[in-house]
């Protein structure tokens, strides 16, 4: 596991940006998996702002809300499409589809998609509480895409995007454990200090299912990408 931390989230953001950019031009990234929510946002303006070619880039997210339909300004659907595929010229863009009138079959679905398309680098961010994608603690190491019955630790903090704390959905469908743990390589995106503990579990923590992003450190490619604030729990940690 590699560790760079930076002064300020904006620094780690160009930075994941620079990698992003060498394994598009280089051709190894083929297939990008991308992530939602306040973290990957400084990520996305930066990419957003290069003009990048990602025409023979094909992309897939790793969650989506049950319930709402791609055009709802909440849905991750829409998140994308206004932070990034509007954008950009990828190939070819998948989410699941909360809409979907059989949930277990849209799972099976997308891990066709997954199998189809092998990830060659999987963004993600971290809840506090230590969840990836929407696997919360306690989710198999094992699990394949799945629904979520989010806890109400993250319903909260996904509050801050809807009017009401009644709107935010219950559940999403999700990307599992074993099916981010299949990319090649995982960038982890990690700032402010709310996140600090979640760091720290997550790097020093024992692989645990009450920590699901503790199986990284059973990946054999992640990049961990921090600012000073989310890093300050952990010691000896590389400064870039």
């Amino acid at each position: 596991m590699e560790m760079y931390t930076f002064k300020t989230q904006d620094e780690a953001a160009k930075f994941a940006y620079q990698m992003v950019e060498t394994g598009v031009k280089e051709g190894q990234i083929r297939t990008l998996g991308l992530a939602t929510g306040g973290t990957p946002l400084s990520l996305y303006k930066c990419m957003r702002e290069s003009g990048l070619d990602v025409s023979n880039v094909s992309t897939v997210n790793l969650d989506e809300y049950v319930g709402l339909r791609d055009e709802d300004e909440h849905s991750y659907h829409y998140y994308m499409q206004k932070e990034l595929f509007s954008h950009l010229n990828f190939k070819v863009s998948y989410l699941p589809d909360g809409m979907a009138a059989d949930l277990d079959a849209e799972c099976r679905r997308y891990d066709r998609i997954l199998e189809e398309n092998p990830v060659d680098l999987q963004v993600l961010g971290i809840g506090k509480n230590g969840h990836i994608g929407f696997n919360e603690p306690g989710t198999s190491f094992q699990s394949e895409t799945h629904i979520v019955t989010l806890t109400a630790s993250t319903r909260k903090a996904n509050m801050r995007f809807f009017e009401r704390e009644e709107d935010v959905p219950e559940q999403a469908i999700s990307m599992g454990i074993l099916s981010i743990m299949n990319a090649k390589k995982i960038m982890l995106l990690v700032f402010g200090k709310g996140k600090a503990e979640a760091l720290r579990k997550m790097a020093k923590g024992p692989v645990d299912e009450a920590c699901p992003a503790s199986v990284l450190q059973n990946h054999p490619n992640v990049v961990v990408i921090a600012d000073e604030d989310a890093a300050s729990l952990l010691k000896d940690q590389g400064q870039k």
